[in-house]
């Protein structure tokens, strides 16, 4: 007797998943299924399920080429000095973490089997066994005292250095055993250890042109400024890679990225400005992936000069922003409204309760005559280098113009623009990319002594709270600390973040496995590993 539809179960889905990960072509599942009885009149209906079963499940096989929006001759291999996304995606593809986040946030177990502290300050981390590197040495604890240590060392030039110096004393218990002291707890070290900059290298390595980890692609080529080339590593100890090949390059034009996604040059463009959806949107066999993970553009005030050293100015700006406008028409719906402070809604310890300052115009008005600075002209830096931030800019000067303040906008060039105007000047634009964890954001940013402290907060409080929070096991303590110094961040510091924006990558749409991740785009830039052709 032949099956129809209706007597279809989820053991034959089961079936056929598992007939299509070793191999089986649309043929052979027709054939299976034919053999085991099921009717031809369900045939459309039994295939339609095949079709939906190869495109989720993953298929080795192929090789794309990706692109990235940002390069430098100064491209590197070392996780210790990487800046740009290009940086990052080699990494991801060459090495691997004691750590990674899942797409919630949560730390997860990669090279490490398990991170574990009784008091947040002394922790002990156990190796998964088995792993090598792509030139066949062993992966042992040497490798991971060394590559923790070369933070600490000023030579190394690490990116995390002030992050890293938290780590004050590392030991090679065993072959697999690595323990770890801090100079105070840190319950987030799972966490940290998750950053890029953290990837695991080869005890004594000093020429890191060769790409030698433990990664999913072996390094083939590599050309700084201009592409690399990995090839699949087949005696990774995951399931993956799925492709066979990655090629990264960085086209750092827009619409020339774009205009190679269309073309099929490249089946990967990153980073697409809202602006530009309008040329992809609506193409056949383009596929867009969003992710609002904590990626923002901020208009940085100063507390330690004029105008921002009067409060009341920085309470009018902030009542002056129409966060629903700029949501809508700069970045077209591709964004949530921002509340002034850095820590996202796709973070665990995000402060639900904390409103962001209504647009009142009125208000605005009111609070700029008490700092008397209506028929003045202020300067508002601003640049293509930070996302969105002309837009913005624009959308602000409007709302100033109608009552009766002069906003000055100034847009100066991308290149140059980090050194010469973010940070230094009175009233500018910023962008953040996201970040695992409130102590990170904080520590960068607000502290007192943060090396990217936009706005120069200072509070005394603040840092005494950072410090304690960081030290808690105790989450649902640690989550009420974090929602205080959210607040404080919002009505003391001169940072306004009318939004976190959503970043959207643009692929073929034959390029499955794209999925968000806490660490930014392209899949927290490991994309690589994860991603499969469906044929």
């Amino acid at each position: 007797m032949s099956k129809g539809i209706a007597n279809w179960t989820p053991s034959d889905d089961v079936l056929v998943e598992a007939a299509i990960r070793r191999g089986a072509s649309r043929r052979d599942l027709l054939k299976m299924m034919l053999a085991n009885g099921v009717a031809l009149a369900s045939g459309s209906t039994i295939l339609g399920r095949v079709e939906r079963a190869f495109a989720a499940t993953p298929k080795k096989g192929g090789a794309i080429k990706a692109a990235g929006w940002s390069t430098s001759t100064a491209d590197t291999l070392d996780p210790a000095k990487a800046s740009f996304s290009t940086d990052y995606v080699r990494c991801c593809s060459f090495y691997n973490r004691l750590t990674t986040l899942d797409k919630s946030g949560a730390a997860q177990m990669e090279l490490a089997e398990s991170v574990e502290s009784q008091d947040a300050q002394t922790w002990t981390v156990k190796l998964k066994k088995g792993i090598t590197f792509h030139d066949g040495k062993p992966l042992t604890a040497d490798d991971v005292v060394f590559s923790l240590k070369r933070h600490l060392d000023k030579a190394t030039g690490s990116k995390v250095a002030k992050i890293a110096a938290q780590m004050t004393g590392f030991k090679a218990v065993d072959k697999t055993t690595v323990e770890i002291a801090l100079a105070s707890p840190n319950a987030d070290l799972p966490m940290i250890l998750a950053l890029h900059h953290f990837m695991i290298v080869a005890d004594g390595t000093t020429d890191f042109s060769k790409g030698n980890g433990t990664g999913a692609f072996v390094r083939e080529a590599f050309e700084p400024g201009v592409r690399s080339i990995g090839v699949r590593n087949k005696n990774y100890f995951k399931d993956g890679p799925y492709l066979d090949q990655i090629e990264f390059i960085a086209i750092t034009e827009e619409n020339a990225r774009v205009n190679a996604l269309l073309s099929g040059d490249i089946q990967l463009a990153a980073s697409i400005n809202p602006r530009s959806l309008r040329l992809i949107e609506g193409k056949e066999g383009i596929a867009l992936s969003k992710s609002t993970t904590g990626n923002y553009t901020d208009l940085n005030i100063r507390l330690d000069m004029a105008p921002g050293n009067k409060k009341d100015f920085i309470d009018g700006m902030k009542h002056l922003v129409n966060r629903e406008q700029i949501v809508k028409s700069v970045l077209r719906g591709f964004g949530v409204v921002g509340n002034d402070q850095p820590v996202s809604p796709a973070n665990f310890f995000h402060n639900p309760d904390l409103k962001p300052k209504p647009f009142d115009p009125d208000k605005a008005k009111s609070l700029f005559q008490k700092a008397g600075v209506l028929g003045t002209s202020i300067p508002v830096v601003t640049s293509e280098a930070a996302n969105s931030a002309i837009e913005m800019a624009m959308v602000i000067q409007a709302s100033a113009a109608a009552i009766g303040l002069t906003l000055d906008v100034q847009r100066v060039p991308s290149d140059g623009y980090w050194d010469n105007y973010w940070l230094k000047a009175p009233v500018h634009f910023g962008n953040i990319n996201p970040r695992p964890t409130p102590d990170i954001l904080f520590s960068l940013l607000y502290a007192s002594e943060a090396p990217w402290n936009e706005s120069r907060f200072k509070s005394e409080k603040f840092d005494k709270m950072m410090l304690e929070a960081r030290g808690l096991l105790d989450q649902a303590k640690r989550k009420q600390m974090y929602a205080e110094m959210q607040a404080m961040i919002a009505e003391e510091a001169g940072t306004i973040i009318p939004a976190y924006i959503s970043n959207i990558d643009a692929t073929s749409s034959r390029l499955k496995g794209l999925e968000p991740s806490p660490l930014g785009g392209m899949m927290g830039y490991a994309f690589a590993e994860y991603v499969w052709l469906d044929s």
